[in-house]
């Protein structure tokens, strides 16, 4: 039985996004190949359904999205936000430091087979395991800081750590060619160092019972019978969603076709903008925010909605396009994701691109046949792909690299 040390910075149901979803997963179906895993977080809390690994606790603090998924926020991660125990403020510079000195104890008393840290928060830690005990390390990357910067400069500390990280990995797995791609020509890391392993949709997904719940959102429900179609998107309101470029889209598509309805689920720093523009583009009428959701309310958001846009400057996979093609969305993928490599039955374009967007949402909203034909063949897509294979490619990495190892 392998022995995996997993290094996380969140797990459902405490998550701020997609990453925690991903870790779950994957860790689910490691498991299932017979993996024994420990997976550090760096929050204490309960996480039901969870009993096919061990969950460690590196710090007493509150759960991370309680206050506001803030190690997202890369330009604040050295500002002294976060409550502890002690009533003190701490940073999230401060939680990784901890985080490393529990991996140092940890280490003292248990030997993994290898380490799979997942994005630039655990990066230093599993540098610290490599470095003092020759534990082969596993760099997973999710989004690079480019991502999250919407490609523009982002945070030069966290680069330095993303460099150092890949570099000092042994293999290193990204989400997609076009993180690959990232990887390469911005840290300068050799290709053949880099394996590709696709995220998936939930294995389970079709088990758990779910029933819409059409009074969730009944003024929705109203307005698709008077003959509007629901637009949507889920996301963390950041520059690297392009959500700013989708809001001026759907001006210009509402221009065409008056009867749509844009649904924005989700929250950050971006939202008190994106509700002041689509009153300065006359569609405030169109737009509707609901805030961060998640569990069925989130499932009645994709249930609900005809066409389901991704609209990222830069999106490594984007694991809520798959969610929202298993409700029966139609999709509208950036050439930019990760996710879009995969899907072929879908729209794509490029993000800057508002007149083509515009104009794709107009012709799945006027024409059925191309709207059902996109909702039905996607299905077909998308479950060919699953978290067994990722689990499956995972441990070919994790063997490969144990062997090098030895011989080096």
């Amino acid at each position: 039985m392998m022995k995996i040390l997993m290094l996380g910075w969140e797990l459902p149901p405490h998550n701020s996004g997609g990453l925690g979803v991903a870790c779950l997963n994957m860790a689910r179906a490691l498991s299932r190949e017979g993996a024994d895993i420990d997976f550090v977080v760096p929050y204490k809390a309960e996480h039901p359904n969870t009993n096919f690994m061990h969950i460690l606790h590196a710090t007493k603090l509150d759960p991370i999205y309680r206050y506001g998924g803030g190690s997202y926020a890369s330009l604040q991660i050295l500002e002294k936000i976060i409550p502890n125990d002690s009533h003190e403020l701490v940073s999230i510079r401060d939680i990784q430091k901890t985080y490393c000195e529990f991996i140092q104890k940890y280490l003292m008393h248990f030997k993994p087979d290898v380490i799979h840290a997942h994005d630039w928060l655990t990066y230093e830690a599993g540098m610290l395991a490599k470095k003092n005990y020759g534990i082969p390390l596993i760099a997973h990357v999710h989004a690079t800081e480019f991502d999250r910067a919407g490609m523009h400069t982002g945070n030069p500390l966290i680069h330095e750590i993303e460099y150092e990280g890949l570099m000092l990995a042994d293999k290193i797995i990204a989400v997609s060619e076009a993180t690959k791609r990232i990887i390469h020509e911005k840290y300068h890391i050799p290709l053949s160092k880099i394996e590709v392993i696709y995220n998936s949709l939930d294995d389970d997904y079709d088990n758990q019972q779910y029933d819409f719940n059409k009074n969730t959102y009944n003024y929705l429900c109203n307005l698709k019978n008077q003959g509007y179609t629901i637009v949507s998107t889920v996301g963390r309101f950041t520059i690297q969603k392009g959500l700013v470029p989708f809001m001026h889209g759907a001006a210009l598509a509402i221009q065409k076709h008056p009867k749509l309805m844009f649904v924005f689920a989700g929250n950050g720093e971006e939202r008190n903008e994106l509700i002041s523009l689509s009153a300065e583009l006359g569609i405030a009428k169109n737009v509707i925010f609901t805030g961060f959701i998640r569990g069925r309310k989130l499932r009645d958001i994709y249930s609900i909605s005809d066409i389901f846009v991704m609209s990222s400057i830069s999106e490594p996979f984007g694991l809520t396009a798959l969610e929202a093609a298993h409700h029966g969305d139609a999709l509208i993928l950036t050439k930019q994701s990760g996710v879009s490599e995969i899907i072929w039955s879908c729209l794509k374009y490029d993000f800057w691109d508002q007149q083509k967007l515009a104009d794709q949402i107009c012709a799945i909203a006027t024409h059925p046949a191309l709207r059902q034909s996109l909702q039905e063949n996607v299905k077909k897509e998308y479950r060919q792909i699953s978290w067994s294979n990722v689990a499956k490619k995972c441990l070919k990495v994790y063997n490969n690299t144990i062997s090098k190892h030895k011989r080096n």
